[in-house]
């Protein structure tokens, strides 16, 4: 693949205020068999002004913010490395960040990806995601959030890797499809380790591969109606992509309670009517998605998918009421 061993993408939209950070901590540290490219959803800031002072980095410019998940999936079109790096703009990469990673996929060849420890850019001595964690409530949580970075010391299989900075495997990208456009934004990077599970594959995660990162920079806040009604339509989304329908049954009391648990939580926010928009919206897009829940050939991916979730449930709950 012309001697590019790793391609980093980073999609963009209106992230001046980050890149130079950004860029600058993986710029330390690329090595020659490393390409970045930036693919930009149609900025109006001054993100073309800065890309243009570093030369060496391809650039795809959109002419309307078409999302993250198009936007990756345009970078992996475009890579040509054998493996596809993810990283968020409003990120910086501590040193070795990137060897760390592809010494994880080196080490584990049945993983598919690898997630890296993003610390908080505000405490980096606090998690803010150590891969992402699934239940059988039907939610997906950052595992490790709000808990001490010095206790992150040994990598482990995770439910999925968080995009925001994670490498990917590319001969199982061109198998099992790039992240699904409809999702636009966010659970596309998890829609994606799922996949890569019923296929077969593991996420993992490796703690020494590190980031501080600010989160909610594009979005400008952890809770508004944007997001919340994408992630309730995106929730759906991903269990009538993923999940057998005799599991579903199986669990449907346990998804019942999850999204009214939801629902409450969102509602005293102010964002109950945004989150049951979301919520119907999503059944209307069924038509456009399909269904990959590997089939009986499969069986055994199927069962460590639920074994996965119901470990991530208790996993939950431990995270929850511990320090």
């Amino acid at each position: 693949m012309g001697g590019i061993r790793a391609s980093v993408i980073i999609p963009n939209w209106n992230g001046a205020e980050y890149l130079p950070g950004c860029l600058d901590s993986l710029w330390d540290q690329a090595a020659p068999d490393t390409e970045i490219i930036v693919v930009d959803n149609g900025s109006t800031d001054e993100s073309m002004e800065i890309l243009a002072k570093y030369p060496g980095i391809k650039v795809i410019r959109n002419a309307e913010n078409r999302g993250f998940a198009a936007a990756v999936n345009q970078g992996i079109q475009a890579m040509e490395g054998c493996y596809a790096v993810l990283l968020n703009n409003d990120t910086v990469v501590q040193r070795g960040w990137l060897k760390h990673l592809l010494r994880e996929m080196d080490t584990h060849p049945e993983a598919f990806s690898a997630a890296s420890l993003m610390l908080r850019m505000d405490d980096t001595a606090i998690v803010d995601d150590a891969g992402d964690n699934y239940t059988i409530l039907g939610w997906g949580y950052k595992r490790r959030d709000g808990k001490p970075a010095s206790r992150e010391t040994k990598g482990r299989n995770v439910f999925s890797a968080c995009g925001g900075a994670a490498i990917y495997r590319k001969e199982i990208l061109d198998i099992i499809g790039g992240m699904d456009e409809t999702f636009f934004a966010y659970m596309e990077d998890m829609d994606l380790g799922w996949r890569a599970q019923n296929a077969g594959w593991v996420n993992r995660y490796c703690p020494e591969a590190r980031v501080t990162h600010i989160g909610s920079a594009t979005t400008g806040s952890k809770y508004n109606a944007f997001k919340v009604r994408l992630a309730a339509r995106n929730n759906v989304l991903i269990l009538y992509k993923n999940m057998p329908l005799l599991t579903g049954i199986l669990l449907s009391p346990f998804l019942l309670i999850g999204f009214f648990v939801k629902w409450l939580f969102f509602a005293g926010k102010g964002f109950g009517g945004e989150y049951c928009r979301g919520f119907f919206e999503a059944f209307a897009l069924f038509g456009k998605l399909t269904r990959r829940t590997g089939g009986m050939r499969r069986m055994g991916s199927r069962l460590r998918v639920l074994g996965r979730m119901v470990a991530g449930t208790a996993e939950y709950v431990v995270q929850k009421i511990t320090r």
